[in-house]
């Protein structure tokens, strides 16, 4: 299976995803929230999955009024493989199919190397690594014209970091490992999953300021607000921080056919501060 030469459409039809099925996982806030949002008011139907239900429910109820579009909120453990198939079934089953699968869950506890467990380690790469394998695999089985309900191909879009370029602080040695196997999976999965009709991007963004890194901050003990921009290595040649909807709009470009030519890239969404 091919993808289709996209070069006689619109800018409105290449940019829309009106008749798409789309699933975000770690979707009920931050990056992910942002990121289904966009897909909604493109014309997706959404299953927000997170770890949490009820943020998920909440945000499908709201996306759902806002952009009339069809959206479920449910719980879902991305290190759970047999929760990630069911909550693939449930968008197969309820919306119709899948096109669109967007692997955000992430997590990022901040512990100096020679203080981190194991266990911690096997934690860190089961939500950020594994977490990305068991997601496109589940995806590209119901996406996959082979598959057992015949797919028609789609997008897998992998939220990897800047992490996955370079180093990133000091106590992240397991999530620069995890996101660095992020994008060396979304190279892979790329060159294994064409033949199938099914494209896979990555976005890297950099510090964005959302719920969870927040959350992450204070249980260090540090309040973001009261350093200045250069101690958080948030200053970049655009000379802002990034917003969630500034990665979410990168996320609906991958998942769009506006990227109809691309897969196997990792986009960087950092305002240029990556070297």
């Amino acid at each position: 299976m091919t993808t289709a030469d996209v070069s006689d459409r619109s800018l409105a039809q290449l940019i829309s995803l009106k008749g798409r099925r789309a699933v975000v996982t770690g979707g009920g806030r931050g990056l992910g929230k942002a990121i289904a949002a966009r897909l909604a008011e493109a014309g997706a139907d959404l299953l927000i999955g997170d770890l949490d239900e009820e943020p998920a429910v909440s945000a499908a109820k709201e996306l759902a009024e806002r952009h009339g579009v069809r959206a479920i909120g449910a719980a879902m453990d991305v290190t759970d493989a047999a929760a990630v198939a069911a909550a693939a079934d449930r968008a197969v089953a309820e919306l119709g199919g899948l096109e669109i699968w967007v692997n955000n869950a992430g997590i990022f506890p901040a512990v100096p190397l020679l203080e981190m467990t194991e266990e911690t380690w096997d934690q860190v790469f089961a939500v950020n690594a594994r977490g990305v394998f068991v997601g496109a695999r589940e995806a590209a089985r119901r996406m996959s014209a082979a598959g057992p309900d015949g797919g028609r191909g789609g997008v897998i879009v992998n939220i990897v970091s800047t992490a996955g370029f370079r180093g990133s602080a000091p106590g992240l040695a397991a999530y620069v490992g995890s996101k660095h196997a992020a994008r060396g999976l979304t190279r892979e999965l790329a060159l294994e999953l064409a033949p199938m009709g099914i494209r896979v991007l990555g976005v890297a963004p950099s510090f964005v300021p959302t719920e969870g890194n927040l959350a992450m901050a204070a249980a260090a003990g540090v309040n973001l607000a009261d350093l200045p921009p250069t101690d958080l290595m948030l200053n970049s040649p655009i000379g802002r921080v990034g917003t969630p909807d500034d990665i979410a709009r990168v996320a609906l470009f991958c998942a769009s056919d506006l990227s109809a030519f691309m897969t196997g890239s990792t986009l960087l969404a950092d305002g240029g501060d990556t070297a």
